[in-house]
């Protein structure tokens, strides 16, 4: 196989895996704090605040993997 398809190869694999895995945790963040509030609406600031909190560390992991495809890309 040539090198370039590879590099690419592992680049596509890369996106694929690291941005499914935030997706899906975005998802399922965003079910329970729904749920949380319709169960209990009172707490609704406090679940609401450790959403976005979760949700940006969830967001973190795609970025990271954004930049490490981008290098792949470009320096490999």
């Amino acid at each position: 196989m040539d090198p370039e398809v590879m590099k690419l190869a592992t680049v596509a694999l890369i996106g694929a895996f690291g941005f499914l895995g935030p997706a899906f945790a975005l998802g399922i963040i965003g079910y329970a704090a729904l749920t949380g509030i319709a169960r209990n609406p009172e707490a609704g600031g406090r679940i609401f605040t450790g959403m976005i909190l979760i949700a940006g560390l969830a967001e973190a992991l795609g970025i990271y993997a954004l930049i490490l495809g981008i290098l792949v890309a470009m320096i490999v």
